[in-house]
């Protein structure tokens, strides 16, 4: 008998959910786009209607359209959008304002006033993470200072907070469940990397006590049981963990010293540290990898806020293009592109500059420049990116010959062999593509038997293709300095 595991992958840009057979092969996948919400200048928000009734819809297309009876499914796991910080009324279950996105930089101002209090110290020894916007604890704050009534529901016991896992997870179970995973849970600036709980210090000082916090379990978990009412059968939720440490599972990196980076909204790379919470001196982030058994493996991470946006933007914003598959040829075709840089700071810049006040440019313009070289600036600029965050981890002591990448912008060959040549390492790209997806497939698996170990999930993980360097000896550097520069004209601060 064939064991399906349903994986919801809750994105920035979208809901998708796949179905696995136990052997990790997708049998069908569902995604719907929703609306992205830009209320103000670095403002990103999304309605949390949207994000619910997406979800259920994929979910149940999925089943409808592979003809598969939900009683066949084993188990779910959830993997979502981290950071994005949501508020709702227990009693009714509505959200008290949308869903403010991991992107959105409107608490860059209090983000300042703790960092001029001396709190950065703290922050960073108890949570791993550095004092931003990005996070979610300031976000709350936000929301409980600005949303009529907001507050007096927190401190009448009413209002729960939740990242995007949490929430599916409550309407999903009607409520039964309040729950998130040690990875999530670690992304809010609120939970103490070492103990493995949340930081009543922390949370007093940002002023986000009266809320409703979930409870932290281990990736793979009993979280709850859906209701019959929304896929036809209970199904029980046995797997969740924030999409990029989702895809450190997918992409099988369970060994100390293995990398990985994913291409989707953003982009983000992942150093399993192991059992050590290596503190970085060049603004990377220490964070949670994974939780399993009560034990937690560890993990160094550079964050990029815009990757697929930047192509996103080019299509959608400035019409270049209708289908991002059109990237490839494009790239292929530019003539000018050595001169052109694209720094897509949209809503700021993320590792290793953390400067939430930059703001993108397009440099080095002339009359011959053409489409093919604007679209080839901005899938270069998301290798630079990530050259960035390849430098802060050497300089905090990390060596490595490969790196795993996925997400849906390495279908792009031309990208990804420009990410090798530039790297000077070889970039492995898994078959899946959609890794975040089939990390909460595993950990799911995991929690139900239907594998015994991380030694049973390794050995399904296989490359599609190998990109080797091939760049001549220099060249890369001489780009990479062009970069630098377009790079020093954005930033606001050092």
């Amino acid at each position: 008998m064939t064991h399906y595991i349903l994986a919801i992958d809750q994105g920035t840009t979208s809901s998708r959910a796949i179905l696995f057979d136990e052997k990790g092969a997708r049998v069908g996948q569902s995604q719907q786009e929703f609306p992205q919400i830009f209320p103000d200048d670095g403002w990103v928000e999304h309605d949390p209607e949207d994000i619910w009734s997406s979800t259920l819809a994929v979910c149940r297309s999925v089943l409808k359209d592979t003809g598969i009876d939900a009683q066949a499914i084993a188990t779910i796991g959830i993997t979502n959008q981290r950071e994005t910080t949501i508020l709702w009324d227990t009693e009714t279950g509505k959200p008290v304002y949308n869903a403010i996105v991991w992107q959105d930089r409107r608490t860059s101002g209090f983000c300042q006033s703790l960092s001029d209090q001396g709190l950065g110290e703290k922050v960073q020894e108890k949570t791993g993470l550095l004092i931003d916007p990005y996070f979610s604890a300031t976000k709350i704050r936000w929301i409980l200072d600005n949303v009529d009534g907001a507050r007096e529901k927190a401190q009448a016991g009413r209002l729960a907070f939740g990242t995007v896992d949490s929430f599916l997870l409550w309407r999903l179970t009607n409520g039964k469940s309040h729950k998130t995973d040690a990875t999530n849970a670690a992304r809010t600036m609120a939970f103490n990397i070492h103990t493995q709980e949340w930081d009543d210090e922390l949370i007093e000082l940002l002023g986000i006590g009266d809320v409703l916090f979930p409870e932290v379990m281990d990736c793979s978990a009993d979280f709850g049981v859906i209701d019959a009412s929304w896929l036809g059968a209970e199904i029980s939720v046995s797997g969740i963990a924030g999409d990029q440490q989702a895809a450190l599972i997918g992409q099988a990196c369970f060994t100390p010293g293995m990398v990985k980076s994913t291409y989707g909204t953003g982009c983000f790379m992942i150093l399993n540290t192991g059992d050590k919470a290596i503190r970085s001196e060049h603004k990377l982030l220490t964070t949670v990898g994974y939780r399993l058994n009560g034990k937690v493996t560890y993990a160094l991470e550079g964050s990029i806020f815009v990757a697929g946006a930047a192509i996103q933007w080019l299509r959608d914003g400035l019409k270049l293009f209708a289908d991002a598959k059109e990237t490839q040829s494009l790239a292929k075709q530019a003539l000018n592109d050595d001169s052109v840089y694209l720094v897509p700071a949209f809503t700021g810049l993320g590792a290793p500059y953390w400067d939430p006040d930059a703001r993108g440019a397009m440099i080095g313009l002339t009359r011959d420049t053409s489409v093919a070289d604007i679209v080839s600036a901005g899938l270069r600029s998301v290798c630079y990116q990530t050259k960035d965050l390849v430098g802060a981890m050497a300089q905090d002591g990390a060596t490595f010959s490969s790196l795993r990448v996925d997400g849906g912008m390495v279908i792009n060959d031309v990208m990804v062999q420009f990410l090798s040549d530039l790297l000077e390492i070889t970039v492995e790209r898994s078959c899946v593509t959609e890794t975040t997806a089939l990390g909460a497939a595993f950990l799911a698996g995991l929690q139900v038997g239907l594998y015994q170990s991380l030694d049973d999930i390794e050995v399904l993980w296989k490359a599609d293709k190998s990109f080797e360097p091939s760049m001549a000896k220099g060249t890369g550097d001489k780009l990479y300095q062009g970069w630098q520069k377009a790079v020093d004209r954005v930033r606001t601060r050092d």
